[in-house]
This record gives structure tokens, C-alpha cells and sequence, in this order.
């Protein structure tokens, strides 16, 4: 009588199991497989990114680790977001992570603020507006991926929107356990440092044969790619403004005496002028007004264009 793998796995070991039918190697396999990924990254993916957003990235390889495939990912943490993601004629369900640190920091650098005053930020989940740079953050990865290992048919990588860690639903109690391997990567951007990591299966991992690709100009995209998106995660952000009117001036003297309940007129003695502002930049010339119980401002005049104000938040 013939038994399935299933129902040899309920009288065998699930690791010898794995291991007889190539689901899972000697560690001094996976060791160099993952090795040669790390060398793959190390190279390339700063170059990438340098290419395509000018901004410069350290990355070098940390180790691996061996596992079933859920434990491998949980053990990643909270503080990473996930891809999920496929590449045809190699790999059907591989995960990428990177650090959420990484991608805060990338976005302040392409947000225009000074690298040297970027710290390590405090763990937390991404928003919406980071979670849409971390996918151009993944598909970098993912096309550093392609170029390296041995795919026929040279299709693109497909990855699923990014999310936080803690959003990963719970494995499905009735798939079949699965090794895979951790490839760790340490990545620095100015002050910050982070990590990225792929999870992939050993039944596709011992089958691989990491390839150095032709050309680094293969890797890249232009950076108009970048600056575009960018763009418009800034247009869908939500910006506090701020409203300045002008107070009639008094001596230091007589600021000195001020007391709770005292008036200070505006200077204007016509319709009072406002100037609105956001992130330091004047945007409108309004007037001072009322709409029942509420003060507003009306907008007069525009100060500054709106692509004058995208460049000011990118520069």
C-alpha cells in the first residue's frame, strides 16, 4: 500500500521528511546560499538606490537562519513591514522585510530633511503615506532578486501591498508545514540603522544558483520614478497650516505690563490680513473673517504655487 507524503509525515519526523525530499539542507548548504545572496545585496542594492534617489545606503550581510517558514517570519518582529511575493519559474510564495526604521528615515531624506540631524527613530508601525514608500522600497529589493538568481524567462518579481507585521493574518492551521531560510541584511542610511531580511522556501533556495548580473545599469529606473510618487504621497498628506496676523506694535514697556483679560488691536483697521503658512512655507494672503460661531480666513491671493511648495517638502 502506498502512503502520501502526508500520511508518512504523521509517522516521521517533519525535518528528516523535509530532508529526504529536498525541502531542506545541511546547514553548510544553506550557509553558502545565503551567503551568496548577502554578496548579491551588499553590491547591488546601494547602487540602486543611489541611482534612482541620489541618497547613499550601506548594506552588508548578517547571517541566516533555518526554520518553517511561519516561525522564520514571526520571528522578524513588529517593528518590520512584509511583502508578500512570486517570481515565475522560481519561487511562488518568498517574503521580503525591512525595518521600519529604514523607511522613516528614507522618507525625511526624501522629504528634504538634513541627513544629519535624522536619528533612529522610535519603533512603530508605518502609516499609509511609509507604507506606499516601502512598496518602491520592496520592489527595488525584489528587482535586485531577479537580477540574481537563475529564473528563466526573465519575468518581474509580483509583490503584494506592503504591510505592518503585526497586520499578518494567522497561517492557515491545514497548510502543509515548510522550511525556509533567513537571509539578513544590515542596512544603514546616515544616522539610522535597520535591517532587511528575505524568507524563502529551502525547496526553492537549494535549487538556486546566484548569479552576478550583467550590468548594475540593469538594476536601475530613473529617479524621476521616485521624485514622481513622492509627489504625490505629499499631495495626500494631511498638513497642519498656520495663520499669522499682524498686532498693532507696542513698546517693550508696555508688553512687560500685559495681564490676563488686556486687548491688543490688529493693525490692519480695514479688512485684516492673514498670512497662511505651512512647514514654514507662505502658501495664501487671506482676509480675517466670521462664519457663525466660528473665525476663519478667506484666501485673497496665492504666495506660493503648489509645485513651489512640493519642491520646498522634497528639496
Amino acid at each position: 500500500m502506498t502512503k502520501s507524503n502526508d500520511d508518512m509525515a504523521s509517522g516521521m519526523d517533519l525535518a528528516l521528511l523535509a530532508k529526504l525530499t529536498g525541502g531542506l539542507g545541511d546547514y553548510k548548504t544553506v550557509e553558502r546560499l545565503a551567503a551568496d545572496f548577502g554578496q548579491l545585496y551588499s553590491e547591488f542594492l546601494p547602487d540602486v538606490f543611489h541611482s534612482e534617489t541620489n541618497i547613499h545606503i550601506d548594506v552588508s550581510y548578517i547571517g541566516f537562519q533555518s526554520g518553517l517558514m511561519q516561525d522564520l517570519i514571526a520571528q522578524l518582529g513588529d517593528t518590520v513591514c512584509l511583502a508578500d511575493g512570486s517570481l515565475r519559474n522560481w519561487c511562488p510564495n518568498f517574503v521580503l522585510a525591512c525595518g521600519n526604521s529604514f523607511v522613516i528615515a528614507l522618507m525625511e531624506r526624501m522629504l528634504g530633511a538634513d541627513p544629519a540631524i535624522i536619528v533612529q527613530p522610535d519603533p512603530r508601525p508605518l502609516s499609509d503615506i511609509e507604507i506606499d514608500l516601502a512598496s518602491m522600497v520592496f520592489e527595488r529589493i525584489a528587482n535586485v532578486l531577479r537580477s540574481g538568481v537563475n529564473a528563466a524567462g526573465g519575468f518581474e518579481a509580483m509583490l503584494e501591498r506592503p504591510y505592518n507585521a503585526a497586520a499578518r493574518p494567522e497561517a492557515d492551521k491545514d497548510e502543509k508545514p515548510e522550511f525556509g531560510a533567513t537571509i539578513r541584511m544590515a542596512v544603514e542610511i546616515g544616522n539610522v540603522a535597520s535591517e532587511i531580511a528575505l524568507v524563502i522556501p529551502q525547496t526553492t533556495l537549494l535549487k538556486t544558483k546566484v548569479v552576478t548580473p550583467k550590468s548594475r545599469a540593469q538594476l536601475s529606473k530613473q529617479k524621476q520614478e521616485w521624485a514622481d510618487r513622492i509627489a504625490e504621497q505629499v499631495r495626500r498628506s494631511q498638513i497642519t497650516l498656520q495663520a499669522r496676523i499682524r498686532l498693532q506694535s507696542l513698546t517693550l514697556k508696555t508688553i512687560s505690563k500685559l495681564m490676563a483679560g488686556d486687548i491688543i488691536a490688529f493693525e490692519d483697521k480695514g479688512d485684516v490680513r492673514v498670512d497662511v503658512s505651512a512647514n514654514g512655507k507662505d502658501l495664501y494672503a487671506c482676509e480675517f473673517g466670521r462664519s457663525g460661531d466660528r473665525y476663519t480666513v478667506r484666501v485673497k491671493d496665492n504666495i506660493s504655487t503648489e509645485d513651489e511648495l512640493l519642491r520646498h517638502l522634497m528639496k
